[in-house]
């Protein structure tokens, strides 16, 4: 394993970690989720140009944007959260309550 693909996994396995075990706020969990998105990114644009397929450089592209739909739905939903609970704690939200 070189390096860089060393640091690019390094960093997913960070987010994920940080989704799993710090999941205190909300806000926090959008950030991990940008996080492991972003290595994925970086990663996958990396390896579309270590192999020169021009065929496959638009998947990079396409992974942006799905990330971007992501995020503002994850900040629609924080803004929505903090609206009607006054916090972003995820230990506060309950889908059972009425």
């Amino acid at each position: 394993m070189t390096p860089i693909q060393f640091s690019f996994s390094s960093a997913f396995i960070l987010g994920l970690a940080g989704l799993a075990f710090h999941r205190t706020h909300l806000l926090s969990a959008l950030l991990c989720l940008e996080g492991m998105m972003l290595s994925l990114f970086i990663a996958l644009a990396l390896w579309a140009l270590q192999f020169e397929s021009t065929s496959f450089s638009t998947a990079p592209m396409l992974l942006l944007a799905f990330s971007a739909c992501e995020a503002s739905t994850g900040l629609a939903l924080l803004v929505a959260t903090a609206r009607t609970h006054g916090t972003d704690r995820l230990q506060n939200l309950n889908l059972l309550q009425c």
